[in-house]
């Protein structure tokens, strides 16, 4: 099955189907407890990713390389997080303490993200009550789902009422990311076509500034870092940020603080923006164009830039501002539901793994190299745009599949999808890279290192 869905995704984008000859694909469903094809959708956005950067070492050098992508590999990546360990022991804890789903009045469902400090303490605020789980709990059953909904969102936090498909489909968002292609690839301006940097690696030499946070972009940066590219992640002291996902998503990247808010940080910013080759950005939508660093006004600055773009609920659509994460477009786009309902359980019930946020960082990663391919061949400057609720729409487009029964499996059952490696924060084992390549297998040369530890310049 995954072979036919590469396919789509290859094709889809403009590339040669002769290339898919090079592949092996490996493993079957199901790979994961669940009714959706969580395995077959991580396999595939892995290996549309790791051949493109096949295909770039072969414009680069001439020469070919087999690749091989494993379902079970790639769907235990799509919870590295679950699996990562610092010195033996555990990471620091992923969750606050009152994130999570929870009945409300009418009794339909609420999901809360109140992981950042900023949305909890709204949360509590537009809940008047305390930071306490039972307390919130007490509180939403005085709301009606949809109604709190729409409350937090026009307080700018990030909460999802629980729908089912037929809700999200009724629903004018779910109808705009019906209309819509997984993801995009356009030409946004002009720009010679630039040769291939030296090296030794498909990507060695392209320059590569994450601004990312949580898991989809990091893991698009995690991703052009594995194939050999300088990646620097680019945040503010002020920002907050998830202690393990920085710590997994954070092998392979520089890390610098930059301050756009400021004449010194944005100079700095445009002096690592004037080298760049790609941005990867997802930032709440608008905010990184209200600071004059959208897609339009960076190819004016940096002519030749690949932008790529990661937001929640597409660029279309009523939602289309709104901010969201993985876990909150499974509970609002119907997957919570669907899940349950194959389990024969009341309430919500999440998939086995924040798929959403693992497939689409693949997936931004495999954007950004057919656009450098194409940047290579024809010049220009490109925008690559992706969503968790596009990649959503097209992970049910798999079909559904009777894995409620499989494994769900522990640290001690994947140890052979592990690596160790030396860190800013101490001895990590975490998950290792799901693809194989015959001549340039994927990696990360550089340790995970806590935010801010290098200058904002290029080494």
């Amino acid at each position: 099955m995954t072979s036919s869905v590469l396919a789509r995704l290859w094709t889809d984008l403009g590339h040669d189907p002769e290339a898919l000859k090079a592949i092996a694909l490996t493993g079957r469903e199901p790979v994961l407890p669940s009714s959706f094809a969580v395995g077959t959708a991580m396999q595939a956005s892995v290996a549309a990713s790791a051949l493109a950067a096949a295909k770039i070492w072969h414009a680069r050098t001439g020469r070919r390389q087999d690749v091989g992508v494993d379902m079970r590999a790639a769907a235990i990546a799509a919870r590295s997080e679950r699996y990562l360990t610092i010195d033996g022991g555990p990471a620091p804890e992923l969750w606050d303490k009152i994130a999570g789903a929870y009945e409300c009045g009418d009794g339909r469902y609420v999901r809360l993200h109140t992981n950042f400090p900023h949305h909890r303490d709204g949360v509590l605020k537009l809940l008047g009550c305390a930071n306490d789980k039972a307390a919130v709990a007490q509180a939403l059953r005085g709301w009606k789902a949809f109604d709190f909904e729409d409350a937090a969102a026009n307080a700018k936090l990030v909460v999802a009422a629980m729908r089912s498909f037929a809700e999200w489909d009724a629903h004018p968002q779910g109808q705009a990311i019906s209309r819509l292609p997984l993801m995009t690839c356009e030409r946004i301006g002009d720009a010679p076509a630039p040769a291939w940097p030296q090296g030794k690696r498909p990507l060695a030499g392209i320059k590569v500034l994450d601004l990312t946070r949580i898991i989809a972009g990091p893991v698009g940066g995690l991703t052009l870092a594995a194939h050999g590219a300088d990646v620097m992640l680019v945040t503010s002291r002020h920002l907050p940020s998830v202690a393990p996902l920085v710590i997994d998503t954070g092998r392979g990247k520089l890390s610098a603080h930059v301050d756009l808010h400021d004449a010194a940080g944005r100079k700095a910013f445009d002096a690592l923006l004037r080298e760049a080759d790609v941005v990867v950005q997802g930032y709440r939508p608008g905010g990184l164009e209200a600071l004059g660093y959208g897609p339009a006004e960076v190819a004016r600055l940096r002519p030749g830039i690949v932008y790529v773009t990661l937001s929640a609920y597409s660029h279309e659509g009523p939602w289309a501002g709104r901010r969201g994460f993985d876990s909150l477009v499974q509970t609002g786009s119907g997957f919570n539901a669907a899940e349950a309902e194959a389990f024969g359980i009341t309430g919500p019930k999440p998939m086995p793994a924040q798929v959403l946020d693992h497939a689409t960082g693949y997936l931004l990663a495999y954007g950004a190299m057919t656009a450098l391919l194409r940047r290579a061949s024809e010049g220009g400057s490109w925008h690559v745009r992706a969503s968790l609720a596009q990649t959503g729409f097209w992970l049910r487009s798999l079909g559904r599949i009777d894995g409620m029964t499989c494994n769900d499996p522990a640290r001690e059952d994947v140890t052979d999808c592990l690596e160790e490696s030396a860190s800013g924060f101490g001895r990590l084992s975490a998950v290792r890279h799901p693809a194989t390549m015959t001549v340039t297998p994927p990696h990360w040369t550089r340790p995970s290192v806590p935010l801010g530890t290098d200058p904002p310049v290029w080494p």
